[in-house]
């Protein structure tokens, strides 16, 4: 009976740590030596059409709206300070990007990085996120055009009927006809190819380009001819403090979300080595200076305290007696507004096939069209979701949670990074069929080890055992054995990467602590002091000793490498973590009980069907020193 009972134990303990191994499998980089089966996607682009994608997605109409807001209410004229600050921050997750976009430069994004460097389940949490962000941003965007194309036309009564908003009595529902179309005319886009809907979204960003261009110059004329009435306030360039301008920052940072758009097409750059890194620092470089330059010009030209928070733009011209100008500010809104929206609905579809490749969804979202090499079943799909939300649902109130899948995106890439430098993966999976060549190898492996280390026992003994003197004067045995324990246990690196790992998680749960306290509101203030200085202890500590410990040698080799290198690690990663933490604490709890809904729906989706089916279910993991051997002897096994 008791027999019974321990086998039952260990059986359910074989169980549980099976289970939780396959929650933190991770996958192997794309190499030479993965060969997909199927069709592939077109290596078509550029580092210009990937920066034409990156610029698109992220100036949308915001901007035209976001400079009154938050002049009026938080920075005053130190704006351009806000976007500035705002640009650095958005910079770190972008040096994060870079660095794996070019190490990994395959479909999927945040979420490949995270299969790669974390786990199975952390990937699936990023990508389910991610899921949510771009279906909702898409809608969300879908419906901001309509009002703005009627603006331009003069109101709603100038638009034709089928495209005029209208109530279903019987719901109470607000449709927008006009948004579900031009959803679906995007989608049409993007199932032509690659390059055709890359050489649109050119267009497009192009045109809002040059009417961001027109409001810099003309309002600068402008403002030179009325002497920057907006500046002459008698110093007062902080009006609500440093705080303030830190709270605008906090504000503007959304601006710069989507330039990670750019590593969803990945699998479709000419040179991604290069062009990946190039295009993401591209486009952060440009709407940083775009967004600065808008900034500049319009609380130059109006006190901050008497933009209109709705147009602050056209009313901006309008106060100087321009106001045709309004016309152009319009179509440089509708156009940021087309061009987010394709930059949305471009990387969704990439990313389920690369979820489906992994066998975390359905292998139908991974089909590769013959003629146009574009994933095509998922393109439809995804259009066609956002197109129903966008006809159906003011989905405003949810456009919070867009937030929190990019964050979350961004919060995970710069972990990737602490991990790929500090304890980059040393085992790798194959696939099951490649048993037998692992078995060889292992074993010829293994033999020569063994071998090497019975000749050494021998020379050792060879060796004539005499006292010598060490650099400490002491008498030491002049043994290779000994010797070699000793080197060993002086760069230990396996200790040293048992407490990288450690530091890397006491690190995040310091993060997650001090940004907590920052956050919540009604702790009493020893509370927040208490929990603040624990978390600051725990995040100082673990930093200072990644800092001192020396990185592992294995990066050099990992993924593809002479690409781009993040500097200043670990540094630049904790502070990238650090600021994305603060703000998903800070996002608020609505849209936290919300996001909650969405992946409790997640996890029960993996649960059902992604650990299941997943392509490392059956995988067997040996070292990476042993993959080349393996595909050696599979190889030479074929011919």
């Amino acid at each position: 009976m008791i027999v019974s009972m321990q086998d039952k134990g260990e059986a359910l303990l074989s169980k549980c740590s099976k289970g939780f191994k396959s929650l933190v499998r991770r996958k192997q980089v794309d190499s030479v030596h993965v060969r997909r089966e199927g069709h592939q996607l077109a290596r078509k682009l550029t580092a210009l059409d990937l920066t034409a994608i990156g610029v698109g997605t992220t100036i949308g109409a915001g901007v035209y709206v976001l400079v009154g807001t938050v002049a009026r209410e938080h920075t005053g004229p130190a704006l351009t300070v806000s976007f500035l600050i705002a640009g650095l921050a958005a910079a770190l997750s972008a040096f994060c990007y870079a660095e794996l976009a070019s190490r990994c430069p395959s479909a999927g994004s945040a979420y490949h990085y995270a299969y790669i460097c974390i786990g199975e389940s952390v990937a699936w949490l990023i990508g389910w996120s991610l899921i949510l962000e771009y279906t909702i941003g898409g809608a969300a965007i879908a419906r901001g055009i309509s009002p703005n194309i009627a603006l331009f036309l003069g109101g709603e009564g100038n638009l034709p009927a089928f495209l005029v908003r209208h109530t279903i009595p019987q719901l109470g529902v607000v449709v927008d006809p006009c948004a579900a179309i031009l959803v679906l005319i995007v989608t049409f886009l993007l199932c032509a190819g690659i390059k055709e809907s890359s050489l649109v979204q050119t267009i497009v960003t192009t045109v809002n380009v040059c009417a961001m261009l027109f409001i810099i110059v003309a309002g600068g004329y402008l403002a030179c001819k009325t002497g920057w009435v907006g500046y002459e306030l008698h110093g007062r360039f902080f009006p609500f403090g440093l705080n303030g301008m830190l709270a605008g920052s906090a504000i503007v940072f959304f601006s710069y979300i989507g330039f990670d758009a750019v590593t969803g097409a990945a699998e479709e750059t000419k040179r991604p080595l290069r062009d990946l890194p190039l295009g993401i620092g591209m486009t952060l470089t440009l709407c940083c200076i775009l967004y600065m330059l808008v900034s500049v010009v319009i609380v130059g030209l109006v006190p901050y305290y008497a933009l209109n928070p709705d147009t602050p733009i056209s009313s901006a011209f309008s106060a100087n007696g321009m106001q045709w100008a309004a016309y152009i500010v319009t179509a440089g809104a509708v156009t940021a507004l087309c061009a987010s929206l394709m930059g949305s609905l471009l990387p969704q579809p990439r990313l389920l096939m690369a979820m489906a490749r992994d066998g975390l969804l359905p292998a139908f979202f991974s089909d590769i069209s013959t003629r146009t090499q574009v994933p095509v079943k998922s393109t439809v799909t995804t259009g066609m979701l956002a197109a129903v939300l966008a006809f159906f649902m003011d989905v405003s109130e949810l456009s919070g949670m867009v937030s929190v899948g990019t964050l979350l995106a961004f919060t995970v890439v710069a972990i990737s990074i602490l991990i790929l430098r500090y304890a980059p993966p040393e085992e790798v999976p194959l696939p099951s069929s490649l048993q037998q060549f692992i078995d060889s190898v292992r074993k010829q492996l293994d033999d020569d080890s063994q071998s090497m280390e019975r000749k050494e026992f021998n020379d050792a003994d060879i060796v004539e055992q005499r006292p010598s003197q060490s650099e400490y004067g002491e008498a030491s045995i002049q043994c290779p054995l000994i010797e070699k324990q000793f080197c060993e246990d002086k760069q230990n690196p396996r200790r040293r990467r048992n407490i990288a790992i450690w530091n890397i998680a006491l690190f995040c749960i310091g993060v997650l602590v001090l940004t907590s306290a920052a956050s919540v509101e009604y702790l009493p203030s020893l509370v927040h002091f208490s929990l603040g200085a624990v978390g600051a202890a725990i995040l100082l500590c673990s930093l200072v000793v990644l800092a001192c410990l020396n990185q592992d040698e294995a990066r050099h080799s990992f993924g593809h490498t002479g690409g781009f290198l993040c500097p200043f690690v670990p540094f630049l990663p904790a502070a990238c973590i650090l600021i994305n933490s603060y703000l998903l604490m800070s996002l608020g709890v609505g849209t936290w009980i919300r996001v909650s809904i969405w992946l409790i729906m997640g996890a029960l989706v993996y649960i059902s069907y992604g650990w299941r089916h997943s392509s490392l279910t059956n995988a067997v993991y040996v070292p990476m020193a042993y993959l080349d051997h393996i595909y050696r002897a599979s190889s030479s096994h074929q011919v």
